[in-house]
């Protein structure tokens, strides 16, 4: 190296503030760049998380709607007769002796 590009490189590291070459300081800042973009668990991941969560929350609330749902269904099913008897024809499309069965297609 030539002796100007040593000088130069002195100057820059004396307009250095102290606190900056502290080596705790240093060993922070490299485990905060580790964090935050290398490791694993870096606040990338973490973000993408948060929001797959989110979605998560939102499809577990409608299911646990739906499952009101059906035990209201099921409970009512339990109950009578002629709620059974009105599932089994929308449902399976079952039917009495003696009937016919018409279905519409809507297109």
């Amino acid at each position: 190296m030539s002796i100007l590009n040593v000088k130069y490189l002195r100057s820059l590291y004396q307009r250095i503030p102290d606190y900056l070459k502290n080596k705790y300081v240093i060993t922070l800042a490299v485990f905060a760049v580790w964090m935050l973009f290398f490791d694993h668990n870096n606040l990338i991941s973490q973000v993408k998380l948060r929001v797959e969560l989110g979605k998560l929350r939102g499809q577990k609330a409608y299911f646990q709607e739906k499952i009101r749902e059906v035990k209201k269904d099921q409970q009512e099913l339990l109950t009578s007769t002629r709620s059974i008897e009105k599932f089994a024809r929308e449902k399976y499309w079952m039917k009495k002796e003696h009937e016919d069965i018409f279905i519409i297609v809507e297109e």
